[in-house]
């Protein structure tokens, strides 16, 4: 990313003994090409972190504010997984239910045995489509739920895992809509985003996109481009990335639960502390601790075949491994392709969450969400 002299200001509020956070919060504007940020930090249902700053275009004549909303990729994989939790929670589904009880077609090709914890945990061998696929189609979700449940499995389901980037966005949702018959944008609004105060959509209205960041490519490719296997080419390549297509309507108005998630860091903070605690915001239930080790129990654990690397998944969740979000096993949480990123650590309390309109290089472990953890615990 390019490197910028300009002195950024930085606004909101940061607890003492936390200005470590705001330091390397307001660093990054100046040695890390920062445009526009939120980084908020809650610790037992206590707002320590809470700051905003930079620009919400690519232009800086736009002023990031507290209510800016961004395009967070797959940190929204935690929002949809949340709601597949709720239902669970709710005794309308189960983790051990086969997807097929609730969608018949979904047995097709031998994907019959399929449950929903091995769809939710990346094992369903269908990290991508089989047939050449645009961002407006994998938009369309009536027309991609169709395609996945006549698909045939890339892998033996079950047998490993494999980051379904965007199509377990399409698979959760149509869990949703056979069993609430409500899209999952609806239902999350209404079951979350209203009822607790969590500013954050899957599926933006159109009256709002005046909040929205414009979203910013980076200068450098993270995503890799060659020597793909199977699995990798149908997950990252079809359709092929496009950094840009968030500032599309028909991409912010879809209800992608695994990418197109608009929110505040002070929105996903919320959920996640609430995650981090006893399932409550501000005094509410959101869901019940039991709930959330079921949706946080490990699925499975070993090398992903798309991402390339160790992995352990909950329900939904990454759970911490390589020290991604800290120094303890118990967290958990998920990232969004360009840097931004939610997460839970049950041992401490704690929750942290970090969303920007720059993206950075990588699909995981990028430098600024790492160093903004890394202030976070230093500061405990």
């Amino acid at each position: 990313m390019s490197e910028t002299t300009s002195a950024v200001e930085v606004h909101g509020t940061c607890a003492k003994g936390f200005e470590a956070v705001r330091e390397v919060f307001a660093s990054h504007f100046s040695t890390s090409g920062e445009v526009g940020a939120s980084v908020c930090v809650i610790r037992n249902g206590e707002v320590l972190v809470d700051l905003w700053g930079g620009y919400a275009d690519e232009a800086h004549t736009k002023s990031w504010t507290r209510d800016t909303l961004a395009n967070v990729w797959s940190t929204t994989k935690g929002m949809g997984a949340l709601v597949i939790g709720m239902l669970v929670e709710r005794g309308l589904i189960s983790y051990t239910d086969k997807v097929s009880k609730h969608w018949p077609e979904f047995a097709a090709e031998g994907k019959g045995n399929i449950t929903i914890g091995q769809m939710m945990s990346h094992q369903a061998g269908l990290c991508g489509p089989a047939v050449p696929t645009t961002s407006e189609e994998m938009c369309n979700h009536a027309l991609m739920a169709e395609r996945l449940a006549a698909q045939k499995p890339i892998w033996e389901p079950g047998s490993c895992s494999g980051y379904h980037a965007l199509t377990v966005g399409i698979l959760a949702g149509e869990i949703v809509a056979r069993v609430t018959g409500k899209t999952i944008g609806t239902w999350f609004s209404e079951n979350v985003s209203r009822p607790y105060e969590v500013d954050f959509f899957i599926g933006l209205p159109a009256s709002e996109d005046f909040r929205v960041a414009e979203m910013i490519a980076s200068k450098v490719s993270g995503m890799p481009s060659s020597n793909l296997n199977p699995s990798q080419k149908a997950a990252l390549a079809n359709p092929a990335p496009d950094a840009l297509v968030p500032n599309e309507r028909f991409w912010r108005e879809a209800e992608l639960s695994s990418a197109n998630g608009q929110g505040t860091a002070s929105a996903v903070a919320r959920v996640y502390g609430a995650l981090a605690s006893d399932g409550k915001i501000d005094g509410k239930e959101l869901v019940k601790p039991e709930t959330i080790a079921a949706m946080t129990a490990l699925q499975i654990e070993g090398p992903d075949e798309v991402l390339g690397m160790q992995s352990r998944w909950g329900a939904g969740y990454i759970l911490n491994v390589g020290g991604m979000y800290g120094p303890n096993d118990e967290a958990f949480g998920h990232s969004g392709w360009g840097g931004s990123f939610g997460m839970a650590d049950p041992k401490t309390g704690l929750a942290i969450a970090y969303t920007m309109n720059q993206m950075g290089a990588e699909l995981a472990g990028d430098p600024r969400a790492n160093a903004l953890v890394a202030a976070t615990y230093a500061s405990l």
